[in-house]
């Protein structure tokens, strides 16, 4: 069990992380100075809010990221609460594009995506500054280790995808999947404690893909697992808005709401959503990735006329900026 489950297992999630956190940095050190700005300017309502926070998280990779830094500009007295509501729903949207890009199923891609990345990140690291200025080559020097961070997230998840047949053999997925032909919620509960424990939504969903791709679980059973990864991901935004002010709480209740209210809404109809995805995608592993497209996209314009309510724009920061540590 060690060799065939526990290392492999432990290897390809390492793979996986290091790729979504140096994939994150990369794009963050190459945009993220902009975010700010991007936040306190452009979310004077909420449609705005919620385009702007959808461009600046696809781009991030990063919709726990957008929604801490709000927190933080929350509990600072730079943004109100109010224009935060358009920035959560957008950071659910922008998101999907991981998902979406790992359910074209590239892994063959992986190798020599690394190797083209590592050469240019090479060659550009080779060129003195003097000679452009280090600003002409910033995105040639970072957007290669977002690439490779890319490629390690479709290697890690080749190597994940090797335990299962040994976890087949071992009757684990027939037990899972025994009782989660029950109830559905068996598929909720576990991506969202899943997904709590690793801090990565993107994680357990690329799990769910993985094993419905291999026809190891079911399409219905993948989108539940995708329902409570999104649960899941409301324990980052929780834990960040602790020791802040009461406002930068009222932002992680807006995520937990909108996702479990989101998943209150979509459990009664998971199997319609899988007849529905299953026009669009050729493969199982696509059509998980899809719903997570459509639950996100659904769940964020049902919740945008919400946002307009004036009982929440009646609500003003009335609490001074915390004193500088």
């Amino acid at each position: 069990m060690l060799n065939h489950i526990l290392i492999p297992m432990t290897v390809g999630l390492a793979i996986f992380l290091f790729g979504m956190k140096a994939m994150e940095w990369a794009l963050h050190s190459w945009a993220g100075r902009y975010l700010e700005t991007a936040l306190e300017r452009f979310t004077r309502t909420p449609a705005r809010g919620m385009l702007t926070s959808t461009g600046i998280t696809a781009v991030l990779q990063s919709s726990t990221a957008v929604t801490v830094i709000t927190i933080g500009l929350v509990n600072a007295g730079v943004m109100r609460f109010p224009q935060t509501l358009g920035i959560i729903l957008g950071s659910n949207i922008g998101t999907c594009i991981t998902t979406e890009l790992v359910g074209l199923n590239l892994n063959k891609l992986a190798l020599p995506l690394m190797l083209i990345s590592a050469a240019v990140w090479f060659i550009a690291m080779g060129i003195p500054d003097s000679r452009s200025g280090p600003e002409k080559l910033r995105p040639f020097r970072l957007l290669p280790i977002a690439f490779f961070g890319f490629a390690c997230i479709l290697l890690g998840m080749q190597v994940m995808q090797s335990i299962l047949p040994e976890l087949q053999s071992r009757g684990f997925l027939a037990w899972f999947v025994q009782h989660a032909q029950r109830s559905l919620l068996w598929g909720i509960v576990a991506g969202a404690v899943l997904t709590a424990i690793l801090h990565s939504g993107a994680v357990t969903i690329a799990m769910a893909m993985g094993l419905a791709s291999i026809s190891a679980i079911s399409p219905q059973l993948g989108i539940a697992i995708v329902i409570g990864a999104n649960v899941g991901t409301c324990v980052t935004a929780l834990i960040a808005s602790i020791g802040g002010t009461r406002f930068g709480v009222y932002v992680a209740w807006s995520h937990i709401l909108l996702n479990v209210g989101g998943a209150l809404l979509f459990y009664p109809f998971i199997d319609l959503l899988e007849g529905f995805t299953r026009h669009f995608a050729e493969n199982a592993g696509g059509q998980v990735a899809h719903a997570q497209t459509v639950f996100n996209i659904v769940c964020s314009i049902l919740a945008l006329p919400v946002c307009y309510l004036p009982a929440l724009h009646r609500i003003q920061l009335k609490e001074a900026p915390p004193p500088a540590a």
